[in-house]
């Protein structure tokens, strides 16, 4: 195992084109973290520079004690799992499984060994023999962890691995990821676009955009207290609700409502609630027009209007709702505010 160490890192193509802005972080050995973003925002450029697969334009790359900026990805002692699988179609699964280390000549009982064992953690003992095509999406995925399991990388990287499952299979796949990477107590790094697979796996999140980071945090700490509107609006579904508002006398104002003080700015901002931090309350100081109601089994989403601003509530499915008016309270201590032209959280 080791930790990855990125200092002041970027890329820059041939076209002038930055892909990725200059970038620090470190990894701790046996971290699992996450980096997510919307398509474009550089994560899967950063994980390919970590791979060896895209040139560092600037700044220095360490994994372990080394800097490896230079070093053949082959030679970096890392393994990486990909959307699609790549696995050979005309090998059997143990063969795919065991390809990479007949290429480094390890002894025929070694591999065998480590064959069966990673068989044996990923449920793919009854699969040995069988070809890819003859696998489902999830069984594949497996063969292909399975392949960078035996390598007995320091550092796990996955790219997307389960964009291409569908919903039911990527929960399942996400439980056993996280699972399997908690066993092996093997650094890694996970890309993915969805910020439901960063809240459940990550020990930590990295939000990207535009090839910056915007946040590193658990996923407690994006969630709940999200550097800048656009971490706000991108983890969470249904996102938080951001309202207008006004600070003045050091505290926060919502349509001339008091609700977050210690607040330095003066002027407009932006007012950030989480839809489960609105409770239905008949005292309550916010009054809304529900005017759409998501029944979602477990709870409820309503939609409405707060003077001329949209918003939602979630709600439990024992709350009995209607269209129309209704009366709501925020939880203490649950708002956040922002600047209204940076969208820094203040």
């Amino acid at each position: 195992m080791a930790q990855v160490s990125l200092n002041n890192v970027q890329k820059v193509y041939p076209n002038g084109f930055q892909a990725l802005h200059p970038t620090g972080f470190e990894v701790a050995d046996g971290e699992f973290v996450v980096l997510v973003g919307p398509s474009g925002c550089g994560k899967s450029t950063l994980l390919r520079m970590i791979a060896g697969l895209e040139d560092i334009t600037d700044g220095s790359l360490h994994i372990g004690d080394r800097v490896v900026n230079h070093v053949d990805p082959a030679d970096r002692d890392i393994a990486m799992v990909f959307q699609n699988y790549a696995l050979y179609p005309h090998m059997t699964v143990r063969k795919n499984i065991a390809y990479g280390l007949q290429n480094r000549k390890i002894a025929k009982d070694v591999i065998a060994g480590k064959v069966a064992e990673a068989a044996e953690m990923l449920n793919l003992n009854d699969y040995l023999d069988r070809k890819p095509s003859q696998l489902s999406g999830g069984q594949r995925q497996r063969v292909a962890m399975g392949r960078a399991i035996v390598r007995d990388p320091s550092v796990f990287l996955f790219d997307e691995p389960l964009s291409n499952l569908d919903a039911k299979l990527r929960n399942q796949m996400r439980v056993e990821i996280k699972a399997l990477q908690r066993r092996l107590g093997v650094t890694s790094i996970y890309v993915t676009h969805d910020q439901v697979e960063a809240m459940t796996m990550a020990d930590r999140i990295i939000v990207m955009n535009a090839g910056r980071i915007e946040q590193i945090g658990t996923p407690s700490e994006v969630y709940h207290r999200p550097a800048s509107t656009f971490v706000a609006s991108f983890m969470g579904a249904p996102p938080m609700n951001m309202l207008p508002g006004v600070a003045e006398n050091g505290a926060a104002h919502l349509f001339d409502l008091p609700i977050a003080d210690q607040v330095a700015a003066r002027g407009e901002v932006i007012v950030g609630i989480r839809p489960e931090d609105l409770i239905p309350d008949a005292t309550g100081p916010l009054a809304i027009e529900v005017d759409h109601i998501e029944d979602l089994g477990a709870h409820r989403l309503l939609h409405g209007a707060l003077r001329d601003a949209r918003l939602t509530v979630h709600v439990s499915k024992d709350v009995e709702v209607a269209h129309g008016p209704l009366r709501v309270a925020i939880k203490p201590d649950a708002v956040s505010v922002f600047d209204v032209t940076s969208g820094a959280r203040l």
